[in-house]
């Protein structure tokens, strides 16, 4: 099987894997990530009313200064550090962690990292 395809199915089968997880935590709401070569973005998701309830991205007014590139586990930090000041801004603790097809691994898990010092429970 061409290498390609390989990492391709592992990545479906992950999201597959994780989606599913999701389904048995619907009382909390989600922290999706998703990230790109130049950016991250991360959202807390309220999946009973569909709303995005707070949201932050390295390509944020706010954040933009305090990030030179944002496609490295610094600008991850800095987002995941900006969600949680958000969302407990918003009364909301405690979330489910939603990495999506991605392996819980440099960006993502900074985020989750910074996140989670930044007072959010997941």
């Amino acid at each position: 099987m061409e290498h390609s395809k390989l990492i391709g199915r592992q990545r479906q089968r992950r999201g597959w894997r994780v989606r599913n997880h999701l389904k048995s935590v619907a009382n909390r709401p989600r922290l999706c990530v998703f990230r790109s070569h130049k950016h991250i973005y991360a959202q807390l998701i309220d999946d009973g009313a569909e709303k995005t309830l707070v949201s932050a991205s390295t390509k944020d007014k706010d954040l933009r200064g305090q990030v030179k590139y944002g496609g490295n586990k610094v600008a991850a930090q800095i987002v995941g550090k900006a969600l949680a000041e958000r969302a407990l801004a918003a009364g909301l603790k405690d979330v489910y962690f939603d990495r999506r097809e991605y392996v819980y691994h440099g960006r993502v898990a900074a985020l989750a990292d910074a996140a989670r010092e930044g007072g959010l429970n997941f």
